[in-house]
């Protein structure tokens, strides 16, 4: 080989002096590092693996990409989704409820009557940051599932924000006076007003009552058409109960919570035990096995039982016993004995034991558009004058 010039050296210090500005700081040091642990001339170089610091060159790698990533995540948030509202034209007047997602306060968008449901799951430091980034996502994702959705059975979706910095909070003491102490990456979705408040206060409040059978049909049929609607686009609420139906100024029943119930489920911190959630969850559910839409089905028959009683499932028994009987002992509510073969019918096959012989919920549409209302009747038995033995006083219209 021939002998390389002064200036062929010149050229290539000069090439490798340029390279070398281009190298961070650690990875300088990492080079030299491998320079060190080398053996033999310049121009057969060997390494012994064992001195080489693979752990050194692993957290270089992901600091470079974890710049990537940050710089991406930069990216997106610049970007407008459709579905994000402008938080200057929401008017937040006071709160309507309390939750362990957060809280939902009535307002009005662009001069539109709405409810606003502030998330502030994750940043409370309980969540780790991981966590926190995780749920922002499966929230941003069910946002754009939200918005595409348009059933007279669900709740109009509106819009939703991902950052909570310009909201206005009124405090308790005085409607006039405004705070936010809310983190500014909270999120918040802006969905219809609803003035018929939730069906479970709704049958709380015909309790004694009870409902007439063309009232808990109608009932029955909006919720079922609902769900129906969403398994449709291939969405599963996973928490189907009556605090999550709503009901407008016509008594018509609007599925809610639906998308946002999903992501919350996945919160380390809200536990199952939640009051008036366990008792409508499926046996599979509640035993930890895969399950699919046929969960909604168990718990819509659920909620039928409770239309129709206006009353609570397993009213006498603790969370932990619950959750024991219906997965082992295929525990059910008591089926009152006035109550419709016709209706019954539908409650059991919705709440079997083995999902695969739950109906899906567009037959049970078609299921309850074949009872008959037409005796009216409601809890009144039709042998009997007086309402049903199982419930006092008297049931009925």
């Amino acid at each position: 080989m021939e002998a390389m010039t002064s200036g062929d050296q010149g050229a290539e210090g000069a090439a490798k002096s340029e390279k070398s500005d281009v190298l961070s700081e650690g990875e300088k040091a990492l080079i030299a590092k491998v320079t060190d642990v080398g053996c033999g001339s310049n121009k057969e170089m060997y390494f012994r693996a064992d001195t080489i610091d693979l752990k050194s060159w692993d957290v270089q790698l992901e600091k470079h990409l974890s710049k990537v990533w940050s710089k991406d995540r930069e990216l997106n948030n610049l970007r407008k989704e459709e579905w994000e509202i402008d938080l200057a034209k929401l008017d937040i007047r006071q709160a309507v409820a309390t939750g362990t997602y957060g809280t939902v306060y009535r307002g009005l968008y662009d001069g539109q009557d709405v409810a606003v449901k502030v998330l502030d799951w994750g940043e409370d430091g309980m969540a780790t940051a991981a966590e926190t980034a995780a749920l922002r996502a499966s929230f941003r994702q069910e946002v754009a599932v939200w918005q595409k959705l348009d059933h007279l059975n669900v709740t109009k979706f509106i819009g939703a924000s991902m950052g909570t910095s310009n909201l206005k909070i009124p405090s308790e003491s005085d409607t006039s006076d405004y705070r936010n102490s809310l983190p500014s990456r909270a999120c918040c979705v802006v969905l219809e007003y609803l003035p018929g408040g939730t069906l479970k206060k709704f049958l709380i409040r015909n309790r004694r009552k009870k409902l007439a059978m063309k009232v808990v049909i109608q009932l029955a049929l909006d919720l079922s058409r609902g769900l129906s609607y969403l398994h449709s686009k291939k969405i599963v609420h996973r928490d189907v109960k009556t605090e999550n139906m709503l009901l407008d100024a016509h008594r018509t029943l609007k599925i809610a919570d639906f998308g946002v119930a999903r992501v919350e489920a996945q919160n380390p911190r809200d536990m199952t035990g939640e009051t008036g959630t366990l008792g409508y969850m499926a046996p599979e559910v509640l035993d930890g096995k895969p399950y699919n839409r046929k969960c909604d089905v168990y718990s819509f028959g659920i909620c039928l039982w409770e239309i129709y009683c206006c009353d609570m499932p397993y009213p006498d028994l603790s969370f932990a016993e619950v959750s024991s009987a219906v997965v082992r002992q295929n525990l059910r509510p008591d089926m009152p004995r006035c109550c419709p073969n016709s209706l019954a019918s539908i409650m059991r096959k919705c709440w079997d034991a083995n999902p695969e012989k739950r109906p899906d919920m567009d037959e049970v549409v078609r299921l309850l558009e074949a009872v008959d209302t037409s005796k009216g009747g409601g809890m009144i038995p039709e042998d009997q004058a007086h309402g049903c033995f199982c419930f006092a006083p008297t049931r009925g219209p």
